[in-house]
C-alpha cells in the first residue's frame, strides 16, 4: 500500500469487543503517527470510548439507521477501511463507505456478505482470541510492532465516583453476574455461595455491579438476598466509565462472558471470567486466561455430541443450563489462586 494518511475502523458493538480494538488502535497510532482516524461505532460503546485522542468517532445510532453514516461523513473518503466487524448491518454501513483499500476478514471467518468490495483480507489463523484476529488488520498494512495498551480516558468526576466506594485499608472484589446473553449467566445461588466464601476466608467487601436493566436488578437483588453477608449493591447505578473507574481500584472481578469481564481485563484487574457456552480461548479476559473457568469442552461433548476441536471455532453452545457444569469448587480455586 501506498503512504496511509486516513484510516477508518468499522467496529460498532459490542462492548467487549471494542475493548479489544483498543491495543489495534494504539498500534496503529504509534505507526501511522500522522495520519486521521476515524472510528465508526455504536452509540452505547461510544459512551465508553469518548474523549480518546486523535480519534474521530462517528456515532452510529440503530434507530436512525444505516443512511444516517453515509450523511455524517459528507462523502469523506478513506486511504483505508478497517471492516473489524461481519454482520450484515456493518456490511451495510462498508458498502457506503468510500475508500482506496478495504480490509476484511478471512473468507472462513467472513458472512453475511462480508467479502464484497474487499481489496484485502486478514490471514486466515486458526483459533485465534478475538484480539488476535482483530490484529491481523495491522499485520495487512504492514505493522508488526503490536502495542498491547488499552486507554480508557476518564473524568475527575468519574474518579471521584469509585473512589468514594473505596477504602483502600480493605480488599474489593466486584462481583458483575450478568452477560447480555442469560445462557451465559451462572446460578443466583452460586454466586450468593462464593461471595460468602470470600467474605468469610479473606474478610473481602463485595460490590455487585451490573447494567440498568430491569432484569439485572432483579438479578442482583436476588443474590444480595440469599447472601449471608451484606454486600454493596450498586447495579444500575453507574456508567461504563465510572465502572472502568472502580475496576481499576479493585483486587479482583468476578464475571461471565460480558462487557465488564473485558472492562476489568482493560483496567489490568485479574477477572475470573466463567466460561461454558463461549470458551475463554477465544472470548475470554485477554490478559487472565489463566484465571478463567472454561468448562467449553465439557458442553461440547454433553450438548452437541462432539469434542470442542471438531466444532466451528466462534460457535456458542446455546443450551439453557450449560453454565451447570461451572461447579462452586471450580470458582473457589480461582479465588484461592488470586486471593490466597
Amino acid at each position: 500500500m501506498t503512504k496511509i494518511n486516513s484510516i477508518c475502523i468499522l467496529r460498532i458493538s459490542a462492548i467487549g469487543d471494542v475493548t479489544h480494538v483498543l491495543p489495534v488502535l494504539a498500534t496503529l497510532k504509534n505507526a501511522f503517527k500522522e495520519a486521521q482516524i476515524t472510528w465508526i461505532i455504536g452509540k452505547l460503546e461510544y459512551k465508553l470510548m469518548q474523549g480518546i485522542e486523535g480519534v474521530n468517532f462517528i456515532i452510529y445510532d440503530k434507530k436512525a439507521g444505516v443512511k444516517s453514516i453515509k450523511k455524517k461523513l459528507k462523502g469523506q473518503s478513506f486511504d483505508v477501511l478497517l471492516q473489524m466487524q461481519y454482520s450484515l448491518r456493518a456490511n451495510r454501513i462498508a458498502w457506503k463507505l468510500k475508500a482506496k483499500y478495504r480490509v476484511g476478514f478471512d473468507k472462513k471467518r467472513s458472512r453475511e456478505l462480508h467479502g464484497y468490495k474487499l481489496s484485502h483480507r486478514i490471514a486466515a489463523v486458526e483459533n485465534q482470541h478475538v484480539l488476535d484476529g482483530f490484529m491481523e488488520f495491522a499485520k495487512v498494512l504492514g505493522v508488526n510492532d503490536f502495542i498491547y495498551k488499552w486507554h480508557i480516558p476518564t473524568s475527575k468526576l468519574d474518579k471521584e465516583f469509585a473512589a468514594n466506594l473505596i477504602d483502600s485499608k480493605e480488599k474489593y472484589v466486584v462481583l458483575s453476574p450478568c452477560s447480555s446473553h442469560k445462557i451465559r449467566n451462572w446460578s443466583n445461588v452460586n454466586y450468593a455461595k462464593i461471595i460468602d466464601y470470600m467474605i468469610n476466608q479473606y474478610a473481602v467487601k463485595v460490590l455487585l455491579c451490573g447494567g440498568p436493566s430491569e432484569y439485572e436488578i432483579n438479578t442482583a437483588n436476588e443474590i444480595e438476598s440469599l447472601c449471608q453477608h451484606s454486600v454493596n449493591n450498586i447495579t444500575g447505578k453507574d456508567t461504563l466509565k465510572q465502572l472502568y473507574e472502580l475496576l481499576k481500584r479493585v483486587d479482583l472481578v468476578i464475571s461471565p462472558d460480558s462487557g465488564p469481564m473485558h472492562i476489568a481485563n482493560a483496567a489490568r484487574t485479574p477477572v475470573i471470567g466463567l466460561h461454558a457456552a463461549t470458551t475463554a480461548k477465544r472470548s475470554g479476559a485477554y490478559l487472565y486466561q489463566d484465571l478463567a473457568v472454561d468448562c467449553f469442552s465439557q458442553a461440547a461433548e454433553k450438548y452437541l455430541n462432539k469434542p470442542a476441536v471438531q466444532i466451528k471455532w466462534g460457535k456458542q453452545v446455546r443450551v439453557d443450563g450449560v453454565m451447570s457444569l461451572i461447579s462452586y469448587n471450580m470458582v473457589k480455586e480461582k479465588i484461592d489462586k488470586v486471593l490466597g
